[in-house]
């Protein structure tokens, strides 16, 4: 049953998908972004990506933070829509506080497209959320 972007069941589902989750990229495996993401259906979620995974909450050690509205948040990630993210940061909609080369290593790190594992591990969070 589909749950929610970012909801506490949807969180609670993806972490019984943490075992599947395939190896991050390599710009994104020692990474740690903390992200608010703005105005969904259960109202502003903080979370954090560590090591390519989303966990709840944000952390002291994230060198950078993003503020993303929800529908981005969901293109994003979910759909993996990585040009909804860039004309999202290009009209403004994400800001971003503290060290923007860790962005834009994440960014980098993508080149040549998400892995058959990465896309297969995409398909399970496509299938969890609402």
């Amino acid at each position: 049953m589909p749950h929610t972007f970012l909801s506490d069941d949807w969180f609670d589902e993806v972490e019984k998908l943490r075992d599947e989750a395939p190896e991050p990229p390599p710009a994104m495996a020692d990474l740690t972004l903390n992200i608010v993401v703005t105005g969904g259906p259960d109202g502003d979620r903080e979370i954090h990506t560590k090591g390519g995974q989303f966990e709840r909450g944000l952390v002291d050690d994230a060198p950078t933070k993003l503020t993303v509205p929800y529908d981005v948040a969901k293109a994003i990630f979910i759909d993996g829509n990585q040009q909804a993210g860039m004309q999202a940061f290009m009209s403004g909609q994400i800001k971003v506080e503290g060290d923007m080369t860790k962005l834009m290593a994440m960014q980098s790190g993508g080149a040549g497209g998400p892995s058959e594992a990465q896309k297969a591990f995409q398909e399970k969070l496509r299938a969890i959320t609402a």
